[in-house]
């Protein structure tokens, strides 16, 4: 029996930066890791506002679904991280640039740190046929 996940990739959004994969397919669900707010050319963190990192998230999530054939509208939930939640209002301001509805399900929670000195960290669920 083959493995029924498999690795998803891109060059257009930051590799991994440890033992774990952009995105996993299973079946007709994506699961893809935390992006921050990682320039995927120059690899350092971008500079600038609190949506500028968003962004550049977001553009890095759909960089990555893209790589599947998918799109951010594929997207049915996800994990909003912050290490200050002052900056939430900012935070959602930008993450209703990129999605209409009906708009995902999402958790945002304050976190301590996150990898690099990032201010915010989002991870995502996909779904092949949105019903």
């Amino acid at each position: 029996m083959s493995d029924p996940k498999r690795a998803i990739a891109t060059a257009a959004a930051p590799q991994a930066i440890g033992p774990y994969a952009q995105a996993v397919a299973t079946n007709d669900l994506v699961f893809l890791s935390g992006q921050i707010p990682l320039d995927p050319d120059r690899g350092r963190l971008v500079a600038g506002t609190i949506e500028d990192e968003t962004r550049r998230i977001l553009l890095n999530l759909a960089a990555v679904l893209a790589a599947d054939g998918l799109t951010l509208a594929s997207i049915v939930k996800t994990t909003v991280y912050l290490t200050n939640l002052d900056d939430f209002p900012r935070v959602n301001q930008t993450y209703a640039e990129f999605f209409t509805a009906p708009f995902p399900a999402r958790a945002t929670v304050q976190v301590a740190a996150l990898p690099r000195g990032a201010r915010v960290e989002i991870d995502a669920i996909a779904v092949r046929s949105p019903g």
